[in-house]
């Protein structure tokens, strides 16, 4: 008894006697197979182009396009199909040169069924075990890149560590400075000291950037060892107006123009500020970078009842259809080695799924880009 197939449809017969073809039909049939019928090749092509075959028994003498050339046109059209040629017993050289051709065998009239059988699941047996072997390929590609990006974010994980060390050093010396100033400012003598509220406020803003500093080393690129992250109420555009504001000399330098399209609501969430700050601030530099003089960045948001959506979008240089898929891969950056490290996306990516968010991006190539991010407002 032969094996029973369940995948033994898109099978098509090809045969210009249509006495002959009909018969095979009947009998494939009581065998579980599911045959559709041509009776010639251009019929053949026709059928292929709009039904999945996998498996096509060809005849090779027959009007009009021939056997070996209908076979030449599927082989180059749809090399995955797999084709058994029939020939007469004093054409067996049509059969080798359609070996040749491509066709998977051949097989003389008068064709005893069975052995048809054998050869139809034959063919499938062939056509599963290439899809097997091309998963396993594509399988075996995904892990080695799997691979690659551990090991990157191993020696990524050791790179921050040690860029995190040298960075808390220096913030702990200017924030000590900035106290030692803060008590000498506070003594009695400095009361009539002219200028002592905006060195105050200098110190202020110096404070307020090394805790800046500070909580973003011990994030540094998401991945390495955090603390629980601080919530609070965050004013979205707020942030954007700080952001911008440490950007000005490049958005000066450019003379770019900044677009609002803030929805009029609060636009507040209870989250944690310094990773948003860090998102915007990741974002809003590379579309700074993207744009050409006199470009335009746009920065929209809106709310739903659980989420903040924001957006950022540039009329820059776009991305590739080709990288979209790569952007928030560690170290992938078409930049040179000087101008970027590949880290900036990633590290948005991650910051954005810690806080439970998701980001999005839609380009185009020479028309420029927007990203996409949703929030959760987290106010219960």
């Amino acid at each position: 008894m032969d094996k029973r197939y369940d995948h033994k449809a898109g099978l098509l017969l090809v045969d210009d006697e249509d006495g002959f073809r009909t018969a095979i039909a009947k009998r494939l049939t009581k065998r579980g197979f599911d045959p559709i019928q041509a009776s010639n090749g251009e019929e053949c092509l026709e059928i292929i182009a709009r039904e999945s075959i996998e498996v096509v028994v060809l005849d090779v003498k027959m009007p009009g396009i021939s056997g070996i050339d209908t076979l030449k046109a599927i082989k180059q059209a749809y090399p995955k199909i797999q084709v058994i040629l029939l020939t007469g017993n004093v054409a067996v050289s049509d059969g080798i040169e359609g070996i040749k051709s491509g066709a998977f065998d051949y097989l003389t009239k008068p064709v005893e069924i069975d052995h048809l059988v054998n050869k139809i699941n034959q063919a499938y047996e062939m056509i599963r075990h290439e899809e097997e072997k091309q998963e396993q390929i594509e399988y075996r590609s995904k892990l080695e890149k799997k691979m690659i990006d551990t090991e990157r974010l191993v020696s990524l994980g050791i790179l921050s560590t040690g860029i995190a060390h040298e960075i808390n050093n220096p913030l702990a010396i200017i924030n000590e400075s900035a106290g030692y100033m803060k008590q000498i400012i506070s003594a009695p003598e400095m009361t009539k000291f002219s200028q002592k509220k905006a060195l105050q406020l200098g110190i202020e803003k110096i404070e307020k950037s090394v805790k800046r500093a500070g909580k973003i080393t011990q994030q540094l690129l998401g991945h390495v060892k955090q603390k629980e992250s601080e919530f609070c109420e965050v004013d979205l555009k707020a942030l954007f107006y700080e952001t911008l504001g440490l950007l000005k000399k490049d958005l000066d330098d450019k003379q770019i123009t900044i677009h609002w399209e803030i929805d009029k609501n609060k636009n507040v969430l209870w989250s944690d500020p310094y990773q948003i700050r860090q998102i915007i601030m990741n974002l809003l530099n590379n579309a700074v970078h993207a744009v050409k003089k006199n470009g335009v960045i746009v920065l929209s948001s809106r709310e739903t009842d659980y989420d903040i959506i924001f957006e950022i979008k540039d009329n820059g240089m776009g991305i590739p259809k080709e990288n979209l898929g790569k952007i928030f891969d560690p170290f992938f950056t078409t930049k040179s080695f000087d101008e970027g490290t590949g880290l900036g996306l990633f590290v948005v990516h991650k910051l954005v799924s810690d806080l439970n968010g998701e980001i999005m991006v839609d380009s185009d190539l020479n028309k420029g880009t927007c990203f996409k991010i949703t929030l959760p407002k987290g106010f219960k």
